[in-house]
């Protein structure tokens, strides 16, 4: 397998290859792992139902997706990385902003999911905590550089392989003589902050995607159609988040126990004498995910690099670099945070809403809204040409966007006035409707189509 060498630049059409098929399994794999799964206790822990549970997290799921699968279908047709097309909104140095944030965002996931196989892999090798930790960070690093071909491998078996240990885990755990305690847990009271809390989790699990998810589709075809894009992703992402976050409620219901475990192990513990065999498949699913992050991570930190140094291309011990500075980054935060794990991820889970959906709604309001997806591509790459330095229009809807959600945002050190008079967080909404109505207002589509551009380059 080849090692990829393309990174932010265009990606000529005699290059494109792949079926949306593709864009199934790597969204269906990356969701359903135990990451995902220990989402969907959260709300279990926090009081709320069985019943009520299953709904936020459908809820949850069904909403954010519709976002994240909408950035999706534009790397087809530009072709480019989804943080390089948002130089189109904020000005080709101005985007360095919300890049810099989904970085962020992606090395404290990857931390969090280090210290979520911590367990896992001691029970597996007879390896110290921090050990661990160090060798999610050397296998991430591994398969992210080799790159976008073997990501989509790995996606498609991974699809297989989670499908079998996950599915067995389900017949376990119906099986197991804690599902009584199960049955009295559904018919327990409501509760609308948790309720609010298992939405917002859910929803925000999908969004964050958004500011790479295109990544993943921009080596398919040009002349891919976008609903078929579009619907592969959602149907993956739905489909994988939801049922592992019903798995990981359902575990926490039947076997109480296990809300005191790691979840790889609480899942693995499962199989008996198997679970050594159960384990490695949940610990290269989370290495995936984490690929996933470490990737885009890389993607987006070279592109505020390749901004202001007139950047496109990326040679491999550049991008060895890169990635090796973010993945030890990411362990030492994960070792620095393992033993107050739980708060560390609520925060991180509900904290990225505020930064990036302001983001997600602006670039999708401009792509479907203002622009409808006509965007000079070679213009992306200069600071002195159609899209400017800095947007300053589109930087304040976003500042603004941000400080609007303020009253609404509850973390675990702040809870903003109409949080705490709604007793609910509903920023994520706020967020979304506040940057697209505000962006939408100050650009006008018509102005904008009166000169259109080609969206690709020539070869």
């Amino acid at each position: 397998m080849k090692l990829e060498t393309r990174s932010i630049e265009f990606v000529p059409h005699a290059e494109r290859y792949g079926t949306p098929r593709r864009l199934f399994t790597i969204w269906f794999s990356s969701n359903f792992q135990v990451t995902a799964l220990m989402v969907g206790t959260l709300g279990i822990a926090a009081g709320l139902s069985f019943a009520w549970t299953l709904l936020g997290l459908l809820i949850g799921n069904l909403v954010g997706t519709i976002f994240m699968a909408a950035h999706s279908a534009q790397g087809p047709h530009l072709g480019v990385p989804q943080m390089i097309q948002s130089r189109a909104q904020f000005g080709v140095y101005g985007a360095a902003i919300p890049l810099l944030v989904m970085v962020v965002a992606a090395v404290l996931f990857l931390a969090a999911s280090g210290v979520l196989m911590r367990d896992a892999l001691k029970a597996l090798l007879p390896i110290s905590d921090d050990q661990a930790i160090v060798l999610v960070g050397v296998l991430t690093f591994v398969i992210g550089f080799v790159g976008y071909e073997l990501i989509h491998r790995l996606g498609a078996w991974m699809s297989l392989l989670s499908t079998l240990v996950f599915g067995g885990a389900l017949v376990l755990i119906l099986l197991h003589p804690g599902q009584a305690s199960a049955n009295a847990s559904a018919t327990g009271a409501f509760s609308w902050t948790a309720f609010n809390l298992v939405v917002a989790q859910a929803a925000s699990w999908t969004l964050g995607y958004g500011p790479y998810v295109a990544d993943y589709s921009r080596y398919l075809p040009a002349n891919v159609n976008t609903r078929t894009t579009f619907w592969t992703t959602y149907s993956g992402c739905a489909l994988g988040s939801f049922a592992m976050m019903a798995l990981g409620a359902l575990l926490a219901v039947a076997i109480p126990t296990a809300l005191g475990l790691n979840p790889a192990t609480a899942i693995a513990t499962l199989f008996g004498p198997s679970a050594p065999m159960a384990l490695g498949v949940i610990a290269l699913g989370v290495i995936q995910y984490n690929v996933l992050c470490l990737y885009s991570a890389y993607m987006s930190s070279v592109t505020i690099f390749g901004a202001f140094g007139g950047l496109r291309y990326v040679t491999p011990t550049a991008k060895a670099v890169v990635m090796a500075v973010l993945t030890l980054a990411a362990t030492l935060i994960a070792i620095a945070t393992q033993y107050h794990f739980d708060t560390f991820f609520a925060d991180i889970l509900i904290g990225q809403l505020y930064l990036l959906i302001p983001w997600s709604a602006i670039n999708l309001a401009d792509y479907y809204w203002v622009c409808r997806g006509h965007y000079d591509v070679a213009e992306l790459y200069n600071a002195k040409g159609r899209y400017g330095r800095f947007n300053r229009r589109t930087l304040a809807v976003y500042a603004v966007s941000i400080i609007g959600t303020i009253p609404f945002m509850k973390l675990s050190f702040y809870t903003g006035f109409v949080a705490s008079w709604l007793d609910a967080d509903i920023s994520w909404v706020v967020g979304l409707v506040l940057a697209g109505a505000l962006y939408c207002m100050v650009n006008s589509p018509s102005s904008v189509r009166q000169g259109q551009f080609p969206s690709s380059v020539p070869e």
